[in-house]
Order: structure tokens, then sequence, then C-alpha cells
């Protein structure tokens, strides 16, 4: 089929990404790219609880756009020594490029939302950011 329909992110079940060893994080997600059969770009919701966060790390090969549906996050984005740090709200919108140090962590007392978008869809793993600084 050359096309899927969700008629909402409920009709994709939560993952909980503590059930996995590779993945540095407790968060829950939606992986919409999988239930959408995309091949191209990589679709999540990130769930977080109060102090959660993903944490600074970047990618040698994918693109990143995320987008706060729900909450404030602060986030950390740049080279290891050179980094900006700033609070964002619902609404906003932040990208990293391949390569770029980025990190966030939710604020609110209640659950804050992201949406991420990446591409390729490879498997790239995230690497320490201070290791791509030659």
């Amino acid at each position: 089929m050359d096309y899927e329909v969700l008629d909402g992110p409920e009709d994709v079940p939560v993952t909980d990404l503590a059930e996995y060893d590779s993945v540095a994080a407790d968060n829950h997600i939606r992986q919409l790219d999988a239930a959408l059969a995309l091949e191209h770009l990589r679709l999540k919701l990130w769930y977080f609880e109060p102090g959660e966060g993903v944490a600074y790390h970047a990618h040698l090969h994918q693109e990143e756009v995320f987008s706060v549906l729900a909450g404030s996050f602060e986030l950390e984005l740049g080279d290891p020594g050179d980094t900006e740090v700033r609070t964002v709200d619902e609404g906003a919108w932040w990208v990293a490029k391949p390569q770029v140090g980025h990190g966030h962590r939710y604020l609110g007392d209640d659950r804050g939302v992201v949406l991420a978008i990446g591409a390729p869809a490879v498997d790239d793993e995230p690497v320490d950011p201070t290791e791509l600084v030659g």
C-alpha cells in the first residue's frame, strides 16, 4: 500500500524506552514512523515526566527537527564548550543538524510532549559530541 492513515496518535501503542538496553532514556514514545510505514524519515512523539529529558548528544548522519507540543523545555544546543542553553515553550521548534550537539529536559509539573522528526531514516546511534571536536 502506498499510503497509511492514523486517526490520531492514540492509534499507536506507547513504547517504554526503559525496556531497551541500548537506549539511555526512561521516556515513553509513540513510534509514528513504524505505524505509518515510513522509509525515509523517523517520526516520534516523546513523552516526558517532570525532570526527564534526553542527554546532550549528536548524530553522525541524521538531521533532527523538534517541536514542543506540550510543556516547557530547557535546551542545550551547539558544539561542546560553546553550547547555548535556553528555555522554550509549547509551539517552539528547533533543529540539530548532523554532528551538532543537542539535548533537552522537561521543566513542567505534568507531562511534556515533543514531536521529533529525523532524516535520513538510518540507524544513527547517539555519540558524545566531544568525540567529534578535532
